[in-house]
């Protein structure tokens, strides 16, 4: 497959493959139902839709959502909604989890329950896929809402887990690197260390076929003419494909400037469970909820989430 350039063709090719099935936790929702009634009628995905039925059927009646062949199962509370949402995983009946009207905690604690739940042997982290106007491919970035403070370990599993978004999205070889402040290593800050030690297990292999370099500012990890005039040569320069951040403030606020000043949509899903996990912003977009819905459908489709 060639590499998915944009979110209007992995829209495309999510139509063209077999739909996965979305279980939607608490869709008594006007927003959520909106969008998952938006991506089954385009036929990007199936869903079955969890929560209190009549609260489902009045909030599909406001968005417009025929209701009709989608499957309802009722639940009239958090918990019971989040366990039988993960329950449809585990026994095949559906093969993405996404977070509607239900708390965060009582979502998560269904997925990561250590006896019913979808956890894998790693770490969960969230990968964004952008369209950002004046970009020319599709840009990942992690971690922007998982991860508050990630050690390095955890680093790497975040990469890991982008890696396989990235796959799934057609790139074979991501270039990837660790965005720091300085392109070089240097003890006063740390993040440029850590993405040195990155880069002596990407050149190892440890992370498979893929283009590394680090530490990389954000200017040199983006544009060519940046690289071009500080005279920096990297297989990375002006073409990233993955960026990963040193912790939750440096990733949320690059998440936030690409959406509120540069005008980007994304998709974004958790990877690092059995199963993609759709957790979107109550501040995303329609269009960016629908393509994170469209985005754990590819990466389920591809057969592989958890790179740890």
């Amino acid at each position: 497959m060639e590499p998915i350039k944009n979110l209007a063709e992995m829209k495309r090719i999510a139509r063209e493959l077999p739909s996965k099935r979305v279980a939607v936790v608490r869709a008594d929702e006007v927003e959520t139902i909106s969008a998952i009634g938006t991506a089954v009628g385009e036929e990007m995905v199936d869903a079955v839709l969890i929560g209190p039925e009549k609260g489902i059927r009045e909030s599909a009646e406001k968005a417009g959502v025929d209701l009709d062949g989608i499957e309802i199962i009722h639940a009239e509370d958090d918990d019971t909604a989040s366990f039988r949402g993960v329950e449809t995983l585990r026994n095949g009946r559906a093969d993405v989890i996404m977070k509607g009207l239900v708390a965060t905690s009582s979502f998560l604690h269904a997925i990561l329950d250590r006896d019913t739940g979808i956890r894998g042997p790693g770490v969960l982290s969230h990968v964004a896929a952008f369209e950002v106007p004046g970009y020319h491919k599709l840009l990942l970035i992690s971690d922007a809402a998982m991860n508050i403070a990630p050690d390095f370990d955890m680093k790497v599993a975040m990469l890991r887990n982008a890696i396989i978004v990235a796959g799934a999205l057609g790139i074979e070889h991501p270039k990837s690197t660790y965005v720091c402040a300085k392109e070089v290593p240097y003890e006063k800050m740390p993040c440029t260390m850590e993405a040195a030690r990155m880069k002596e297990m990407a050149d190892r292999g440890e992370f498979g076929d893929i283009i590394f370099d680090a530490p990389l500012a954000m200017d040199l990890a983006v544009s060519a003419e940046a690289c071009r005039i500080k005279k920096i040569d990297t297989p990375v320069g002006g073409d990233a494909d993955i960026l990963i951040l040193p912790d939750i403030e440096a990733a949320n606020i690059l998440y936030k400037t690409l959406i509120f000043i540069s005008g980007g949509e994304l998709g974004a899903v958790i990877m690092g469970a059995k199963n993609p996990v759709v957790l979107t912003s109550r501040a995303d977009s329609a269009e960016s909820k629908l393509c994170s819905i469209v985005l754990s459908g590819v990466v389920a489709g591809y057969g592989k989430t958890d790179g740890n």
